[in-house]
């Protein structure tokens, strides 16, 4: 019998899926690293830093004219136009 590959799979496209434990294991790894690496304080300012960041690009850069607003906000109006 032939067997046949799901319509949305393409052939020779593989995706590698980590499980939800080796996720977490490797983000506790990561963040027990920068402790040891860099101390308590500085990696608490590292990790300030990378929320702060991820909520600007999940805020800010999802559409472009949000994107233009906070130009706009930040420099003269029509700089960049």
């Amino acid at each position: 019998m032939n067997r046949q590959e799901p319509p949305n799979k393409q052939k020779g496209e593989e995706r590698f899926i980590a499980s939800p434990g080796l996720t977490g294991a490797l983000i506790a790894f990561v963040f027990s690293l920068l402790w040891m690496i860099f101390g308590f304080w500085k990696f608490l300012v590292i990790l300030l830093l990378t929320i702060i960041g991820y909520y600007v690009g999940f805020r800010y850069f999802r559409d472009r004219e949000s994107i233009k607003k906070l130009i706009d906000k930040i420099l003269p109006p029509g700089m960049f136009r």
